[in-house]
């Protein structure tokens, strides 16, 4: 095997020349390794390789057969043991005398048929080179040339190949080059071959490749999270009150309208508020929620219209608040019955002109927003009792929404019990358990004053301490 074969599979190349920085120094291994391969590449007749303090090794590859332009190239190489050293995976393999017949894409699988592109048989005798995950193919005539452009025009269409193509050819020009990449061509190498470049684009490649993989298994990620989430944003049930709140969504989700959500704690008036979000045009941008209770009262100004730098004791930078980050999209107040008066003040005006100011600051700031309220507490009692603005109640009141307590439709829990063993199962990783009639008929006799959120911790209890199927008894011991 020729010397510079056999380099490529014993180093690890760095793309830099920096030397090594203080903060990632040498270590007395990768010298160790260093060393190693000086003594390699001697035996292989480089006898001036040779290491310099900063662990590069430094060796001058010969001419040899078919690779006279090689002659008097230095190569360097620098050791290193980290996991993520640049140039990890790239191991070229270069093939003398490829046979003509097929090529198996290496990573993919995918086969270059013969018989789909003739080229391939135009380069019999000549160089391939393959390394994990990339093919590079040679065209030493201009006809080579125009087949291997159909080649990549076909890959492309046909999209047959994930593995990125590298062309090397000593008969182009820009045009070709330019026409290359356009066709899906990572790269466009003219001969003689500098294997320094060959080796970046080699790893460049691989890395893209690696970034492509990573991108496509995230999107299926966000498939699977997005299931799971709608699973939890479903309006389970098929009563007279839950249809009439289902009715409302309809109609109103696909409205720019202010919408005010209304009922007891644990009815769901947030899967409420995700359902008008998703059924709107704004779908696609964010919702960003706020719980005006869980936010101290002197808080709250900062938390929803932002601060700026220095503007009370913590403001270390900039900050945007929930108007500005919901830009675009909605923005669900939840518990709005708690915000404070001083806060009610700034929110009234940010509906009436569209425009907040943050803390800090006299600049005004156009915002694009959908507001979607929600609250536990009779606002009508706390307008009488100055705790609630009366203006804001009407800016908001456009479309109230009031959803209904567990105890007003008992009829729905067998559905939520089946949807809650299902979700609730599948996300401990056990097989689902069955409900007998007469454990369905005693959840339904109970009072539920903790609406749909107390049923779903029950289903949990049950399904955790009850047998493979749910009994009264169990309800009757565990509830």
């Amino acid at each position: 095997m020729r010397a510079y074969e056999r380099l490529l599979n014993y180093v690890k190349v760095y793309t830099t020349s920096d030397p090594v920085s203080d903060t990632h120094p040498t270590t007395a291994r990768q010298f160790d390794l260093a060393r190693m391969l000086v003594k390699e590449l001697q035996d292989l007749g480089l006898a001036d390789a040779h290491v310099d303090e900063h662990c590069y090794v430094y060796a001058t590859l010969p001419a040899t057969p078919g690779h006279e332009a090689a002659k008097g190239l230095g190569f360097i190489a620098h050791m290193d043991t980290s996991p993520d050293a640049p140039g990890e995976n790239v191991k070229p393999q270069i093939h003398e005398n490829y046979d003509g017949g097929d090529v198996v894409l290496p990573g993919t699988g995918a086969v270059l048929s013969t018989r789909q592109f003739p080229f391939l048989a135009k380069l019999k005798g000549q160089t391939l080179i393959t390394t994990d995950g990339t093919t590079l193919l040679g065209a030493d005539d201009k006809a080579g040339v125009a087949e291997i452009m159909t080649m990549l025009e076909t890959l492309q269409k046909e999209e047959a190949c994930e593995c990125p193509i590298v062309m090397i050819s000593g008969h182009a020009d820009v045009e070709t080059a330019v026409t290359a990449l356009k066709k899906g061509a990572y790269d466009f190498i003219e001969k003689p071959l500098d294997l320094n470049r060959l080796l970046v684009t080699t790893k460049n490649a691989l890395e893209q490749k690696s970034l492509k993989a990573e991108n496509s298994r995230s999107k299926q990620e966000i498939s699977v999270l997005r299931k799971k989430v709608g699973k939890r944003n479903q309006m389970i049930g098929e009563s007279e009150a839950i249809q009439r709140v289902r009715a409302i969504i309809e109609k109103v989700a696909p409205t720019e309208a202010r919408v005010m959500i209304t009922g007891d704690n644990g009815t769901g008036k947030e899967v409420v508020a995700r359902l008008l979000h998703e059924g709107s045009p704004r779908a696609n941008k964010p919702m960003v929620e706020v719980n005006c209770a869980a936010i101290p009262s002197e808080l709250i100004e900062s938390e929803l219209f932002g601060h700026m730098k220095g503007a009370f004791t913590g403001a270390v930078k900039d900050r945007a608040g929930k108007f500005e980050q919901a830009d675009g999209g909605t923005l669900f107040l939840d518990e709005i019955g708690d915000m404070s008066l001083a806060a009610q003040t700034k929110v009234l005006r940010a509906l009436q002109e569209n425009e907040i100011t943050r803390v800090g600051s006299d600049k005004p700031i156009k915002v694009n927003v959908r507001v979607i309220a929600a609250t536990n507490k009779d606002l009508q009692a706390e307008i009488a009792a100055h705790r609630f603005r009366e203006d804001l109640f009407h800016r908001l009141n456009v479309i109230p929404i009031h959803v209904p307590n567990l105890d007003e439709r008992k009829e729905d829990i067998p559905l939520l019990v089946n949807h809650f063993d299902e979700l609730i199962c599948g996300e401990m990783g056990i097989a689902r358990k069955t409900f007998a009639a007469d454990a369905i008929a005693a959840l339904q006799a109970r009072s539920w004053t903790g609406n749909i959120r107390e049923l779903r911790n029950v289903v949990e209890r049950l399904l955790i301490l009850g047998g493979s199927t749910i009994s009264k008894t169990d309800v009757e011991m565990f509830v």
